[in-house]
């Protein structure tokens, strides 16, 4: 018997246009033999399952069910496809669990702790996994410009804690910059994360549950026009992405183990997407993403492809492994 996916896109975030892209991707890809698949846009302002010519069918919250055409429609899994709320922080993921309804990402609380980057950092060095010098800053706290640049040095990153992205982030070359740096990041998020500047080559590695196990798939090598990895280099095409990255096969060795460590510490399951930075050939961790950008020109689908695994493969595990 086929089984009913709801793929949930669109979400609450600045991220709602590309969710809606990788959500559609995921609609495309997923074997028709095998599921019956639903566009579901999860919004601020409803909740709806869209047919096959886009009319929109409600979602009863109760149970996240819908009726169409006076048949009523339960689903067997949620495939999240939502960037940033509700869908990478865990919300709705803690309602899926309450409902008893499966679904392809980690459990809220691992969404949740990894979409905050200040508690995952605080997770992961208590490992022994190399990260940046940061300092850390809610709305309203005090400080000095000269204590900051003191810790971090300059140049530095000012990020939104909690957004995804790069939306709200700045590299900062002078004491000036400082403070028009927290005011763009703090209209993302009440929380910030100041972080020294990493000087060596940055890297992205997709880390999955694959076949009942963990995989690390192969390396992509960021090469931006910018002066870092922001959203016109993600998105507007400032960058190349390199995959299998050009790096020492010490390196490629010391990014797989250090990617399944962390994985295994922040007890991940489903897709992850993380960023490190090489300094003399030693991965230091940056942020995990997990539910990372799944287009065709995304990088994890790039990095399933250069392992042969395709689309269709990749989504079908996802839905196999969350059944199961």
């Amino acid at each position: 018997m086929k089984r009913n996916i709801a793929i949930i896109m669109g979400g609450f975030s600045s991220e709602v246009k590309i969710s809606l892209k990788s959500g559609n991707v995921v609609y495309n890809h997923l074997e028709k033999e095998k599921y019956n698949a639903y566009r579901v846009h999860i919004l601020k302002d409803k909740w709806v399952v869209l047919d096959e010519n886009s009319n929109e069918f409600p979602i009863n919250k109760d149970d996240f069910s819908t009726v169409i055409n006076n048949k009523h429609i339960t689903f067997d899994c949620v495939f999240n496809a939502i960037h940033g709320a509700p869908g990478e922080n865990g919300t709705i993921l803690a309602y899926f669990d309450l409902l008893g309804m499966k679904h392809t990402s980690a459990p809220f609380y691992q969404m949740a702790l990894t979409f905050n980057k200040r508690d995952t950092l605080s997770v992961v060095k208590n490992y022994g996994i190399p990260c940046a010098t940061s300092v850390y800053l809610n709305k309203g706290d005090a400080f000095s410009v000269e204590q900051i640049i003191d810790k971090v040095g300059l140049p530095c990153f000012v990020k939104p804690n909690n957004a995804g992205s790069s939306f709200g982030i700045s590299k900062v070359f002078t004491a000036e910059e400082i403070l028009p740096a927290l005011e763009k990041a703090y209209a993302e998020d009440s929380e910030i994360l100041i972080e020294s500047f990493l000087d060596g080559t940055e890297v992205s590695v997709g880390v999955i549950q694959y076949e009942g196990k963990t995989k690390v798939l192969p390396i992509t090598e960021i090469v931006t026009e910018n002066d870092f990895f922001d959203y016109e280099a993600k998105y507007e095409g400032k960058s190349q992405e390199i995959t299998p990255a050009r790096i020492a096969p010490s390196e490629e060795k010391n990014v797989q183990e250090i990617a399944q460590k962390v994985y295994e510490i922040l007890n991940m399951s489903g897709f992850s997407r993380s960023e490190y930075i090489l300094v003399k050939g030693i991965p230091h961790f940056l942020e995990m993403n997990t539910v990372p950008g799944l287009t065709e020109e995304s990088i994890l689908p790039q990095q399933a492809n250069e392992a042969g695994i395709s689309l269709a493969q990749l989504f079908d595990n996802a839905i196999k492994m969350a059944i199961n």
